[in-house]
């Protein structure tokens, strides 16, 4: 992979690196999950709503590491 010309490289598609950038491309295309009715199309966005709201929750507590690394007292 590092080897490859820049213009391979570009070819390559990323995976979400976060939880929110999951939701992201999972909010823009869901449609592969409606056939057979298994995932209806109001749970899978109020399961995003509900993951979202969980990500604004972690983002507002700092990290241990930040603790360790900001907050001398």
């Amino acid at each position: 992979l590092y080897k490859l010309p820049p213009e391979k490289q570009a070819q390559i598609k990323s995976l979400p690196r976060s939880l929110d950038e999951a939701l992201d491309a999972l909010e823009k295309d869901y449609e592969f999950l409606l056939p057979g009715g298994v995932f209806p199309r109001r749970l899978i966005e109020i399961w995003i709503e509900k993951k979202r709201r969980e990500t604004r929750k972690v983002n507002e507590i700092p990290h241990p590491m930040e603790f360790e690394l900001y907050y001398d007292l």
